[in-house]
């Protein structure tokens, strides 16, 4: 879950929060008057190297119109 600031807050504590985002690699949300206004994201090299994790890792759908995971929901059961 990301964290929230106010725009004034933020104001005179860039720096820090700056620093918090980077060590953290959390997101944070600068408000105007409790209304999200900007997202601060780590920045990362190549977003897309991410999803080399999962390539290839997904050999085979053999029933793709079927739900996923059914057995997985609390609600379900």
């Amino acid at each position: 879950m990301s964290q929230s600031v106010s725009k004034s807050r933020f104001k005179a504590k860039a720096l820090e929060y700056f620093r918090q985002v980077e060590e953290t690699r959390k997101e944070m949300v600068v408000t105007d008057r409790g209304r999200p206004v900007v997202r601060i994201v780590p920045y990362t090299e190549k977003p897309a190297a991410v999803f080399q994790e999962l390539h290839a890792s997904v050999l085979a759908y053999d029933q793709p119109c079927e739900p996923v995971g059914v057995g997985d929901w609390e609600a379900l059961k």
